[in-house]
């Protein structure tokens, strides 16, 4: 990571009691650094669009994949290449930028849309673990309980859900007055940041904002866990040893992606006002907002035969 270096003087708003603007600093060096960590992201963000847009596409070219959890997938793919591009666009701006300012409104879309994606994020993992309980503990009902009108329904539960979590705490924060510096050490508008930057201290807000991402992380988390209890207490009743095998394949690319998602958002976002290292969060926030759509679709392929096979016929290899 590029060293830190010294904060270069803004012009800032007349107004002392009100911030028009904000300045992400980002991942502060020298500007030789700025045109590499630009490349460098550049490349990770057209290799996430580009393995997400495979499987959107290997989905959709090959019939066999016309089934639930496919449909699934390539919807979780879709909302992986929105997901790294509410940050990354921006990021990109903000290494060639000699200002690094994004303006109030602009601040606070990234900060709703952002958290949005990431709530139906985790409201899609927690529809896929469903998926496979039904797959896996109910075979001879999952055609008639998994319809395509109900993984429709499903589908878009999630995005719906995940749109309307955050907009009521977003705009009371948005009417909030910010003091004083207006830097967020930070490549995105972050709620920690945000709140640190408020004349006076909101403990109820961050009691409220503490509440409802907890709520967001833990009930879809709940849901997974129980989904996969019940997957591997019926797993470990199956008699033969390449059924078991076959089950925990099905099972075990979803289970990676939950476990490096929820890890790193936990993390995160259970305290978001608590004090954490400014490198430290963005190294966190780097790897689950950046990473992971980045290797998801290389963990789904690599471990699954069906979609490693319609990769392959759609890339004419």
């Amino acid at each position: 990571m590029c060293p830190f270096t010294a904060h270069r003087p803004m012009k800032i708003s007349n107004n002392s009691s009100t911030i028009t603007g904000f300045i992400l600093l980002g991942f502060p060096c020298p500007r030789e650094g700025q045109v590499l960590l630009f490349v460098l992201f550049s490349v990770v963000y057209l290799l996430t669009l580009m393995g997400n847009g495979s499987i959107i596409c290997a989905v959709h070219w090959d019939q066999r994949l016309h089934t639930p959890m496919y449909i699934l997938l390539a919807n979780f793919s879709f909302l992986e290449m929105c997901y790294v591009t509410s940050t990354v666009p921006n990021m990109l701006a903000n290494f060639l930028s000699d200002t690094k300012v994004i303006s109030f409104s602009g601040c606070f879309l990234q900060f709703y849309f952002f958290f949005s994606l990431g709530s139906t994020e985790c409201f899609f993992l927690a529809v896929m673990a469903f998926d496979r309980y039904l797959a896996i503990c109910r075979p001879l009902h999952y055609p008639t309980l998994m319809t395509g009108h109900l993984c429709t329904n499903l589908i878009v539960s999630c995005w719906v859900l995940g749109f309307l979590w955050f907009p009521v705490p977003i705009i009371i924060i948005s009417q909030m007055s910010f003091c004083g510096s207006r830097i967020i050490d930070h490549f995105l508008c972050d709620p920690g940041p945000l709140l640190a930057l408020t004349c006076t201290r909101a403990p109820i807000m961050e009691f409220f904002w503490t509440i409802i991402s907890s709520l967001l992380l833990f009930i879809p988390f709940l849901c997974i866990m129980v989904s996969y209890v019940l997957v591997l207490r019926a797993v470990l009743r199956v008699p033969s040893a390449a059924g078991q095998r076959k089950a925990f394949s099905t099972c075990g690319s979803h289970l990676t992606v939950v476990s490096l998602f929820y890890g790193s958002v936990m993390v995160m976002y259970l305290s978001p006002t608590s004090e954490h290292d400014a490198g430290i969060q963005k190294l966190v926030t780097l790897f689950y907002s950046v990473g992971t759509p980045l290797i998801n679709p290389m963990i789904y392929s690599l471990r699954n035969k069906d979609m490693k096979h319609a990769l392959q016929k759609f890339l004419g290899t």
